[in-house]
């Protein structure tokens, strides 16, 4: 295999569903060896659809690339393994609660004594310390308390969640910075240390207009539930054509492109529309405006044609199935397949992170439950088979063939 840019690192990964996962994944795509712990029955992703031949095609997803070993974390065998592993790597990656690495003995302050230059991620809902940090969190308790459901849903209704785990994906990403950040802070000569990366505070990040229009304001500005519409500027949101769906933008510069698309010049001259600060005081009037003019093209194809000719910032609200046919997705390979012995073959999405040295995702597999114990075992650690199988017998490590 050609070498990649994160050859020769070594990261102990103690994660599991998603957003440690996730941060893993990208490490292994790009060189790293890494060798995930779970527990004797597996992590909760091998429990996910969809299942062929006992293999969970959302484990695949979030692991390729990994060597899998199978411990029972609270036998004081297993945690010897584990700083054995740990003593000559460069990473370790977690997201349990806090304080259970803490209680299997392979907390930070444990482990900077078995290895000073190491880098150690934490990954959780909401951090390593305050009030709410032993609370069991997941990616939308982390969105309710960061404010984002709060601005999903119409005005006044229910608040609503979307069935995707933006929040654990960016957290992830966020990880999978600060470890290589991290380590190039090392290779400087400034040591190891310990990064403590809060989902809360990934999702709070979000906000790039309404926490500091709070702020600024005074307390006058909220951003609130807008349904299909921006709650603040106008013209910003979804609309329907026909049967389907369209988003569009037409704020700034734009409103000149959306009035010319639509040929609409009057509208330029309107007092009502020619302060972008002030437009969304009469979003109404001007939705019903945007929408009459929709309804009379009645055509996705035919207005994303005018509106595009006009460079108005514009999109067809996809479906999953069309996303995976659009012929630009096609072209970028933003689906990629990932194969599996057993499950057979599973698409996934592409690693967004593009290099021109590297422009090949690197063919690579997901482990069965515990393949690779007796292998690091033996060529890491230089256990005999004898103390091995004496390890499985007492249930202290596990393999099984899915």
């Amino acid at each position: 295999m050609t070498a990649r840019m994160l050859d020769g690192f070594k990261v102990v990964d103690f994660t599991h569903v998603v957003a440690g996962p996730h941060c893993t994944k990208l490490l292994a795509e790009h060189g790293a060896e890494v060798i995930k712990i779970e527990p004797l029955g597996g992590e909760l992703a091998r429990l996910l659809p969809t299942h062929r031949e006992g293999r969970s095609g959302y484990f695949i997803q979030h692991n390729v690339g990994k060597k899998t070993m199978a411990m029972n974390l609270s036998t004081p065998e297993a945690q010897a393994i584990c700083r054995d592993l740990i003593r000559e790597a460069d990473v370790v990656v977690e997201n349990f609660t806090p304080g259970v690495m803490r209680q299997h003995n392979l907390d930070w302050e444990r482990l900077r004594e078995v290895n000073p230059n190491l880098i150690m991620c934490s990954i959780s809902c909401f951090g390593q310390t305050g009030p709410l940090a032993q609370l069991p969190g997941y990616d939308w308790i982390g969105q309710c308390y960061a404010g984002i459901i709060d601005l999903l849903g119409e005005p006044g209704g229910t608040p609503v969640f979307g069935d995707f785990a933006f929040g654990d994906i960016s957290a992830g990403v966020h990880a999978y910075g600060a470890i290589v950040t991290a380590l190039m802070h090392r290779l400087r000569g400034g040591g190891g240390q310990h990064i403590d990366i809060s989902l809360l505070e990934v999702l709070f990040s979000f906000h790039e207009l309404s926490a500091q229009l709070y702020d600024t304001s005074g307390g006058q500005l909220v951003a609130t539930r807008s349904g299909a519409r921006h709650w603040l500027l106008s013209p910003v949101g979804i609309y329907r054509c026909g049967e389907r769906f369209i988003f569009l933008l037409g704020i700034s510069h734009q409103w000149r492109s959306l009035a010319a698309a639509m040929e609409r010049p009057d509208l330029l001259d309107d007092p009502r529309f020619a302060d972008v600060k002030t437009m969304g005081q009469y979003r109404e009037e001007l939705d019903g405006i945007i929408q009459e003019w929709l309804d009379g093209v009645g055509d996705m194809d035919r207005a994303l044609e005018l509106l595009r000719g006009q460079r108005v910032p514009c999109a067809p609200v996809l479906s999953i199935p069309e996303v995976v046919d659009l012929p630009h997705a096609r072209e970028r390979g933003l689906v990629r397949t990932v194969k599996d012995e057993l499950f057979g073959e599973v698409r996934i999405p592409r690693t967004p992170l593009r290099f021109s040295a590297f422009p090949e995702t690197p063919d690579l597999r997901a482990g069965t439950l515990g393949q690779h114990n007796h292998e690091i075992l033996r060529e890491r650690l230089g256990y005999d088979e004898g103390r091995i199988t004496d390890l499985e017998t007492r249930g202290v490590i596990a393999s099984k063939g899915i």
